[in-house]
């Protein structure tokens, strides 16, 4: 393996002899009775209060991947209820929240972008054992989100009717705009709960994170209903009452996550000295997030320009299209979820001066991805069929769904390192490395690739398929050419 970019065999030798000793050390604890499942309840309880940069590597990757699969699952159980209660209010009602959804993308990938840099600074804090600075970082995240939620939410809130029109909304939709107004305009309380989980992240304590979620969650799911159709003492509001539910569950959310901040026995306390404004940090945090909010950016567009070349053969092919992608985005749930638990460890460990624990670290987490991507592939190409009609008994769809879902499928082995890797490059603050991995991919090869297969080659809806596993495998071998070199273990955050 080359180190910052030095051949040389000393380096390959040393690093897997760290990982050699480690995995004696997790078969050993492995070996006692319900060492596994003891683990997964510690990290279900947030009982583990020692650090991540010593002990068995595989232990500390089960202590935060479990509760962070599960906070991206909690993430995605809001837009899940809103559909399930709104569709009983008609085709309008079901667009209004489907159009809103389309913009608010754009908040999302923000949020996600800052919080990348949010993540990566108070994950080098920690492991420096400066948990000053990391309640300073956090202070300093929460205030960058404000800045830009304020403008944002302002424009939302009194252009909500235009922007709906630019979409192509229908009159019916035009008559729900109160819904837009509330989402976009509350878009604070999005980028505040994104903000401060991933602060909770990069200090190890993902519990929280997962419990924050499960609350505002559990709001939601219980407001919905009352405030759509006005059961007992609630006002009917129709779509308006889904906005109203969403909006008081995740703002509950930060209020609790404000208050476990507080707390004094957190990894990470803010005190009344923190509450000023640290312009260095912003904006070190601010250049780490740019570049990431720039990764999310491409990644959407890449799948909207995707439907695109889609929607030229036809609402089969794109409802196929629609079909195959959310089973694949929940799939890849637990992907994510170890991608974030190696990135986090590479900034603790990193802060620790302990940069080959890092590497080791995320090659670990590749191989436990492989393991789990690749047992879901298979299950994707055997039963894809079995899998689709459980969304749709359409003859046309259906099948090529199945198709779809088969192809996708057939490339998880080179998702499960392109994730982990991308994010820990992020995880070590070196964020335009995976944003130009993602432009290379993405942009100039998935497009590109998915036009000439399904046009001018004739392969059709298949062809625009097969430039996903095609895309990600480029993503994949070039994420390890450039994490072998080891440039990412120089940057500073």
């Amino acid at each position: 393996m080359q180190v910052a970019g030095h051949p040389g065999v000393g380096p390959r030798i040393e690093i897997d002899a760290v990982a050699s000793s480690l995995t004696v050390t997790e078969l050993s604890a492995a070996s006692e009775p319900d060492g596994v499942w003891a683990t997964i309840k510690q990290a279900l309880a947030g009982s583990h209060r020692g650090e991540y940069t010593d002990g068995p590597i595989g232990r500390a990757i089960l202590l935060l991947a479990v509760p962070m699969v599960l906070e991206l699952v909690l993430e995605s159980v809001f837009a899940v209820v809103d559909v399930f209660f709104v569709s009983r209010l008609g085709a309008d009602a079901v667009a209004t929240v489907g159009l809103t959804e389309s913009m608010l993308t754009i908040i999302y990938a923000a949020a996600a972008g800052l919080s990348v840099g949010a993540m990566a600074t108070v994950a080098r804090r920690v492991g420096e054992r400066d948990h000053d600075g990391a309640a300073r970082a956090a202070v300093q995240a929460i205030a960058l989100g404000l800045f830009v939620a304020v403008p944002v939410g302002s424009a939302g809130f009194w252009f909500a009717r235009p922007l709906l029109s630019m979409m192509g909304a229908s009159p019916g939709v035009l008559a729900n705009v109160s819904f837009t107004r509330i989402v976009l305009g509350f878009n604070g309380i999005i980028l505040t709960l994104f903000l401060v989980n991933a602060v909770f992240r990069g200090a190890g304590d993902a519990a929280i994170a997962m419990r924050v979620l499960w609350v505002a969650n559990a709001i939601n799911i219980v407001l919905d209903p009352c405030l759509i159709f006005g059961l007992g003492p609630f006002p009917r509001l129709g779509v308006t009452g889904a906005a109203a539910a969403t909006t008081t569950g995740r703002g509950i959310g930060v209020l609790l996550q404000l208050y476990m901040l507080s707390r004094r026995d957190g990894r990470i306390v803010i005190r009344r000295e923190h509450l000023r404004l640290d312009p260095p940090v912003m904006m070190n945090m601010l250049r780490l997030s740019s570049s990431a909010v720039l990764q999310q950016l491409i990644a959407t567009t890449s799948w909207i320009g995707l439907v695109r070349i889609m929607a030229t053969f036809g609402s089969v092919a794109v409802a196929a299209n629609t079909i195959a992608i959310r089973i694949v985005i929940f799939a890849l749930l637990p992907a994510w979820g170890l991608a974030n638990a190696a990135a986090t460890l590479v900034g603790q460990n990193l802060g620790a001066g302990k940069p080959d624990r890092a590497e080791a670290s995320v090659w670990r987490a590749c191989r436990y991805n492989l393991v789990a991507l690749g047992v879901i592939g298979a299950l994707f190409i055997v039963f894809a069929d079995t899998i689709v009609a459980i969304f749709t008994s359409d003859p046309a769809v259906a099948p090529l769904a199945a198709a779809g879902l088969r192809i996708f499928g057939s490339g998880f082995p080179f998702y499960a390192y392109g994730f982990v890797l991308t994010q820990s490059f992020n995880g070590a603050g070196d964020t335009w490395t995976p944003t130009v991995i993602n432009l290379f991919c993405c942009w100039l090869g998935e497009i590109p690739i998915a036009y000439v297969l399904a046009r001018p080659l004739g392969f059709g809806p298949h062809g625009a398929f097969w430039s996903i596993p095609i895309a990600f495998s480029s993503m994949a071998l070039m994420s390890t050419l450039l994490f072998r070199r080891g440039q990412w273990k120089l940057k500073r955050v």
